[in-house]
């Protein structure tokens, strides 16, 4: 999805269902659930990229997506919802009972954009909290922040840490071959 689309009501509570049908099928079966395009509205057909965040008892319970568009937003949020159910590594796959409890929630992402910045301390004025996800990486290593984790991580500064943490590198990490890209993300619940 480009920055200036946004996933109306109507297609926001199919992504939802589908999300749902996706772990329940996954979860009675063992099978992905087949999604027939033609019965999709065309608005979720086109490419788009998602996260899909589990939460149960308001802790995190498994989050998986891609962070760029290559097939069907629809088909992104049935194969992201599955997987976060049953594959994230953090955690056992999600019980039957559990299914009964955990809160789904989207996000469906723009097209992640580089920061140009000259110094962490740029960098962190250039960050937008509660609005910018960021993508950083440095080598082969990279971790992700969806925009929703600034409400756990408010701060500036303990976000982009966390973030170096979460990509492998040390909380106080600084290069001048860091790179940093950001992006925003529809939040559906």
């Amino acid at each position: 999805m480009s920055l200036t689309e946004a996933v109306h009501q109507r297609d926001a509570e199919i992504l939802l269902n589908l999300a749902r049908e996706s772990i329940q099928q996954n979860l009675q079966t063992g099978r992905a659930l087949h999604i027939d395009l033609a019965n999709i509205p065309n608005s979720l057909r086109k490419p788009g990229a998602s996260f899909v965040t589990l939460t149960l008892n308001g802790q995190l319970r498994g989050c998986i997506g891609h962070l760029e568009a290559t097939q069907a937003l629809v088909q992104d949020v049935v194969e992201n919802a599955a997987l976060a159910a049953l594959r994230d590594p953090r955690f056992a796959p999600l019980t039957v009972q559990e299914f009964e409890m955990v809160e789904i929630s989207l996000s469906i992402l723009s097209t992640p954009e580089p920061l140009i910045f000259t110094s962490e301390e740029d960098l962190l004025n250039k960050i937008r909290p509660g609005i910018d996800g960021l993508i950083l990486k440095e080598g082969g290593q990279q971790g992700t922040f969806l925009p929703s984790v600034w409400e756990s991580l408010p701060d500036p500064e303990d976000f982009l840490r966390h973030l170096r943490q979460k990509a492998g590198l040390r909380a106080d990490y600084w290069s001048d071959s860091l790179q940093v890209l950001y992006y925003t993300a529809q939040r559906i619940d």
